[in-house]
């Protein structure tokens, strides 16, 4: 779990300070890695994270709903981030009220992140839980490492956008206490959703619940990238490659590992 905690405290730092360095970065290049990542994560939500799920519960509709409501909750934490966590970047400028825009799009994103954290607690427990304990388990590991990496996927691209985004607004030293408090969210909700299950305060079908709530997110997440990234609704030969090349990754990965 330390191994965890590391990357996915290090891939939102690393990433986001790359937007100090980058100030004349191009959007086309961005949008390609977001439609990358965003792929990546589709893929990864109904390959292995929705299966587990449903396999792994007793009422497959409550599931269905605890996903729904993650779609649904992420749309209120856009109201919060303004979209920063799908890599929409917008600029508040220097305004009257700007603090208020900068801790409302730090609650929204922070929330977003610590949610997904949870999925990665105790290595993912995502596993059925009675039946093909063992073949599960193995298949899991196996899956928990896919699942890493598409979070760690997303982290990149939205660490930059939320760095690209306060830099517009905050002095450097401020934005890289943000980053740092952003780069925490996830590794604590792991952390945190792994020790209240150990200490028996939260039980299985709890985390379960929170689970479905984050595959909402995801589906949400991913595919508000891909209607994004083509507004005009044409044909872009380049960007089917790279989503190919991103499913063909995630069943590698999930299959063949």
């Amino acid at each position: 779990m330390l191994v965890n905690f590391l990357l996915l405290f290090f891939t939102a730092l690393i990433a986001g300070s790359l937007a100090y360095f980058i100030p004349s970065w191009q959007e086309r290049y961005f949008k390609l890695i977001l439609v990358f990542a965003g792929s990546y994560l589709f893929a990864i939500t109904v390959l292995h994270i929705l299966p587990e799920l449903f396999v792994g519960t007793e009422d497959a509709t409550k599931m269905g709903l605890y996903i729904l409501l993650g779609f649904l909750l992420q749309q209120v934490l856009e109201l919060f981030s303004s979209g920063v966590e799908h890599g929409h970047i917008h600029h508040h400028g220097h305004h009257h009220g700007i603090e208020s825009g900068v801790w409302t799009l730090m609650i929204g994103l922070f929330l977003h992140a610590f949610l997904e954290g949870t999925l990665l607690s105790h290595d993912g427990m995502l596993v059925a839980h009675d039946h093909g304990a063992h073949e599960g388990h193995h298949h899991h590991h196996h899956g928990s490492n896919n699942l890493m990496f598409g979070i760690m996927l997303h982290k990149g691209p939205e660490a930059f956008a939320l760095v690209a985004v306060l830099m517009s607004a905050l002095k450097k030293r401020w934005v890289f206490v943000l980053l740092v408090i952003f780069a925490l969210a996830s590794p604590l909700g792991m952390m945190l959703s792994s020790a209240l299950f150990d200490q028996e305060l939260i039980g299985r079908g709890a985390l379960n619940v929170f689970y479905g709530m984050v595959a909402g997110g995801f589906l949400h997440i991913s595919t508000t990238i891909f209607f994004e990234s083509s507004p005009d609704h044409k044909f872009h030969l380049n960007k089917v490659f790279i989503s190919i090349l991103a499913f063909a990754l995630a069943i590698s990965f999930e299959f063949l590992s």
